[in-house]
């Protein structure tokens, strides 16, 4: 073969479209400029309306354009952002761990973008990737309560910090990856097998023991419980909660202030 014939590319490049959603200050930007630029930008400058950028790919042999919509996070800049949800293939959704509010945010922004992007099935298709983000400061929400979030709604879940870079690549390449097999199967998305091997009402229960300001609040009592509610809700809760049983971040340590609690309500009822 002489070197000028060009051997044909088997698959066409693609385009995709890939949004940002999130409360402003969560870092969607720096993660963005993380992954364009390999760099961390450190001065604050809120989005205004839109940012867009352009990154090329490749994935299973196959080149793709990426066009990013940046979208401001702030509700003032709702009437520029509506524009922009339709034809979406892919997003990030990111909160912050050290706000809890950002998080609690996550259900909003996944109700503005159905209310957006009326086409049922054009939303089910579009792939979406929670961040929780700047993962190196402390913390207000926990690991296992984003993913259990993300869980439940059949989406991927990545810990990350824009700061250090750590996550950041893996989770734009599970996010291409997963675009490009839902441009595969006619748009049609992959569903995401996750085995947490723990419920919601684990993770419930281990949040209301580790907040809760008395040994009363811990098993649920009113002041003044008798002997018997004491053992019934250390059992209902222990069943739960046992590290034998339960492998939810938390258990052990959830367990010993289970356990704590009730001696002490014991010893009252005495």
């Amino acid at each position: 073969m002489s070197h000028s014939a060009k051997v044909p590319k088997g698959k066409p490049a693609l385009r995709v479209k890939i949004i940002s959603m999130g409360n402003a200050e969560v870092g969607k930007s720096c993660i963005i400029k993380r992954y364009c630029e390999k760099r961390f930008v450190n001065k604050y400058l809120a989005t205004i309306g839109i940012d867009y950028g352009v990154t090329k790919v490749t994935q299973k042999e196959r080149d793709i354009k990426v066009n990013i919509f940046d979208m401001a996070g702030h509700h003032l800049f709702y009437e520029v952002r509506n524009e922009f949800y339709k034809d979406t293939q892919g997003a990030i959704l990111v909160y912050d761990v050290s706000s809890r509010a950002s998080f609690e945010a996550l259900d909003y922004w996944m109700e503005e973008l159905s209310n957006e992007v009326t086409n049922k099935s054009e939303a089910d298709s579009i792939v979406v990737c929670v961040c929780a983000n700047k993962t190196d400061l402390r913390r207000a929400v926990d690991e296992s309560e984003g993913r259990l979030w993300a869980d439940a709604h059949g989406f991927h879940f990545f810990e990350m910090s824009a700061l250090s870079g750590e996550g950041v690549n893996e989770m734009f390449e599970a996010l291409f990856q997963g675009v490009v097999q839902t441009c595969e199967n006619g748009g049609r998305r992959e569903p995401i097998t996750t085995q947490l091997g723990y419920t919601k009402e684990q993770i419930e229960a281990i949040q209301k023991l580790k907040n809760a300001r008395s040994d009363h609040e811990r098993l649920g009592l009113m002041p003044g419980a008798s002997k018997d509610e004491v053992n019934k809700a250390y059992r209902r809760l222990a069943v739960l909660l046992h590290p034998d049983k339960s492998v939810a971040p938390g258990s052990e340590e959830a367990f010993k202030l289970l356990v704590s609690a009730r001696t002490a309500l014991l010893k009252r009822c005495q």
